[in-house]
């Protein structure tokens, strides 16, 4: 029976001409079909359910009034955000619309993140301001002084701007210096680290001025004015720690007067503008002229008000002395007078001395009768020489005899010990002749029994234990066998062999 064209199908025969698909293929389906038809978009949203997983990866959801979209991003894009992201947060991402066939969803793939409105900013701001200064980077005991007129100055700036022209500008009008510039980004992605690097390169520098290129006095990071979003790498975190880790005093000049960043509160001054960092770097050399010009009058004026002091007080002082040319004449005429009685004195000395001469000349000898008594006095002296000295060599002649007869006292000592040496060698041989050792070495045995040595027979009692004492030291032990006090029988004795002359025969003699 046959099925009419239009009738409806029949539900007992569920097989059809549609082709059977898998859940894989599907999946795979929808997947191409969105990344074919959306391929990279720009998705605004709220962050909810962040989280960084331990791979890297940043897994969340962007979500609005209406809908949900997960999104995640890939390690290797995560570091190049910019961004941290965190739940809250209003942000414009870019990426990719692909799907998830795992879990049968749909998600983006961030490769992009960039805040959405300014509101956000201002509250991704303010909770950084907060964190760091409880970290104590924005104390006032942290700042340091700036140097009144220092010789190098540090630039972290963009080479290219008007930043740089008006800080040079201004410096060459105020108080000429050697300026050092650090280029760097002051927007964009990379922006925030080259500023830190630099500041913590500028630190690095030795401070002694060793190396070849001169450590800075006082740092100035500068950069004209913005948008909130333009100025943000001057808010990152690392920027600020930099900051306020730079030994080098520092001047921030970010923005315009009303643009406020957190590298204003980290650094030691904030300037308005980058031309009033300049002034507040250096003084005006005109106006530093014109205080040592003042100073120099000043010190001028002080020393002749001073002298003229002096020379006052002097006067005032010199009208109570005595007149100097009459203190000069009277000692002028005490001189005359001391060089009058001076005089005098010397004549008389001298009058005196030779009335001293003659008298003393009158009461010595004639030299002819201190040569006689001189005389007299060396022949008695000769006499006494003259026999003192055959005294002398009598003396010596007794004394050498006597050293002759000691010379031969030792030759009869000497002799006297050679025959005592003689008869001491005589005893000893004597005495070691009388040794038992000696009679040993004749072939007798010396007997020992408990007691000491065995010298007579009743002493050989039988079965005494003895030991018997050999030539050489050696002994032997033995015991005493027979009849105590009886006589061993005598062994018979051998007729000695009579000797030959080697051919068998004896001989007579």
């Amino acid at each position: 029976m046959s099925q009419e064209p239009n009738s409806p199908p029949d539900l007992l025969n569920p097989r059809s001409n549609q082709p059977e698909l898998s859940v894989g293929e599907i999946a795979r389906a929808i997947k191409g079909l969105l990344e074919g038809e959306f391929g990279r978009v720009r998705v605004r949203g709220e962050i909810s359910g962040f989280k960084k997983a331990g791979s890297g990866h940043l897994y969340f959801r962007l979500k609005d009034d209406d809908a949900v979209l997960d999104a995640v991003c890939w390690r290797g894009a995560a570091g190049k955000l910019g961004v941290v992201p965190q739940d809250g947060m209003e942000v414009i991402v870019t990426g990719k619309v692909t799907g998830y066939p795992s879990r049968s969803n749909y998600q983006i793939v961030v490769d992009q993140m960039e805040i959405a409105g300014e509101g956000a900013l201002l509250k991704l701001l303010e909770d950084r301001r907060k964190a760091l200064a409880a970290e104590g980077l924005f104390a006032p005991e942290r700042k340091a002084p700036l140097p009144f007129l220092p010789s190098v100055i540090g630039v972290v700036s963009s080479p290219t701007g008007a930043v740089i022209r008006d800080i040079l500008h201004r410096l060459r009008d105020r108080c000429p210096r050697h300026v050092l510039l650090w280029p760097v980004l002051v927007q964009g992605e990379n922006a925030a680290a080259q500023v830190a690097s630099a500041i913590r390169g500028f630190n690095a520098l030795p401070a002694n001025g060793s190396g070849p290129v001169p450590r800075p006095e006082v740092l100035i990071v500068a950069r004209g004015g913005g948008s909130l979003e333009d100025l943000w790498a001057f808010n990152e975190e690392v920027v600020v720690r930099a900051a306020a880790e730079s030994d080098i005093p520092l001047i921030s000049a970010v923005g315009h007067e009303t643009d406020t960043t957190l590298i204003d509160f980290a650094s030691d001054r904030r300037a308005p503008t980058p031309t009033a960092a300049a002034e507040m770097a250096v003084p005006v050399l005109g106006d530093l002229i014109g205080q040592l010009g003042q100073l120099q009058q000043r010190l001028g004026g002080s020393a002749w008000r001073g002298l003229e002091e002096r020379a006052l007080r002097v006067q005032s002082a010199g009208r109570g002395l005595p007149e100097p040319v009459a203190l000069v004449e009277q000692a002028a005429q005490r001189v005359d007078d001391l060089t009058e009685r001076l005089a005098f004195a010397l004549r008389a000395r001298l009058v005196g001395a030779a009335q001293a001469v003659q008298a003393t000349a009158g009461r010595l000898r004639h030299p002819r009768e201190v040569l006689a008594l001189k005389e007299q006095a060396v022949l008695g002296s000769g006499k006494a020489l003259d026999q003192a000295a055959r005294q002398h060599l009598r003396t010596a002649e007794h004394a050498l005899a006597r050293v002759d007869a000691a010379r031969r006292l030792p030759v009869a000592s000497v002799r006297r010990l050679d025959d005592l040496e003689r008869r001491l060698g005589h005893a000893s041989a004597l005495l070691d002749s009388y040794s038992y050792e000696r009679v040993l070495d004749r072939g007798f045995v010396l007997v020992r029994g408990p007691e000491g040595p065995v010298t007579v027979a009743e002493q050989a009692t039988a079965g005494l234990a003895v030991t018997l004492q050999f030539k050489g030291g050696e002994s032997r032990g033995a015991v005493i066998d027979g009849d105590a006090g009886g006589k061993a029988p005598a062994a018979k004795r051998k007729k000695p062999a009579p000797p030959t002359d080697g051919t068998g025969q004896g001989r007579l003699l």
